[in-house]
């Protein structure tokens, strides 16, 4: 959970997208694509590393658009993160040394819930630079990947813990459905240009 992404610089380099808009997914897809690498390997995984716990329905974000893309199963991308094997504070270290050794200098997108002000509840927010997940409540956790998204599920300032056992199931999973399918715009166009590009607004 990134709970200081408000008063970082995530949504200051795009500018955020609510999960209610119409074209949701498909301003999500064109915001990633900006950061994907320039020149794709189909031989080249890209890594989806989706941090967060679904023993909390705020927190669940992460899980649950893991298991969201996995189940879309595209071609040549790794997840890390689901409702079945969810990355956390507990095992990111583990999870990241795992990759290092397994994916070494692979490009790697970070997905993880923020909290923030209640007018931006509902913001998916996608920034070049890596995620520092566990910021808000001072955790000192490694940074994870080259650029991340997130999505801002409820209200910061003050028992976030509570707040985040508190966030509607809802919020979270029509969050979640619409940062999935961006992203799944985003890698098959970037994998295979001009597979998708009927979805993009104004082509690629």
């Amino acid at each position: 959970m990134n709970l200081k992404v408000e008063r970082s610089s995530a949504c200051k380099l795009s500018d955020p997208v609510h999960y209610l808009d119409p074209n949701a997914s498909d301003a999500v897809a064109a915001q990633i694509r900006r950061y994907l690498p320039g020149a794709p390997d189909t031989d080249d995984p890209i890594l989806i590393v989706c941090i967060g716990t679904d023993r909390s329905t705020g927190d669940a974000l992460g899980p649950l658009v893991g298991t969201r893309i996995e189940e879309l199963q595209i071609p040549d991308i790794v997840v890390y993160g689901t409702l079945e094997h969810p990355v956390h504070a507990v095992n990111l270290t583990d999870t990241l040394m795992e990759i290092r050794t397994l994916h070494p200098g692979r490009f790697t997108i970070a997905v993880d819930a923020c909290l923030g002000r209640q007018k931006n509840i509902g913001n998916i927010c996608v920034a070049g630079g890596p995620l520092l997940p566990g910021a808000g409540v001072n955790k000192r956790l490694e940074a994870v990947g080259q650029m991340n998204i997130t999505g801002l599920v409820n209200v910061s300032g003050f028992m976030e813990y509570s707040v985040l056992q508190s966030t509607r199931l809802n919020l979270v999973i029509r969050i979640a459905d619409v940062i999935g399918l961006g992203l799944q715009k985003a890698l098959l166009t970037h994998k295979r240009p001009g597979i998708l590009s009927r979805f993009l607004p104004g082509g690629l």
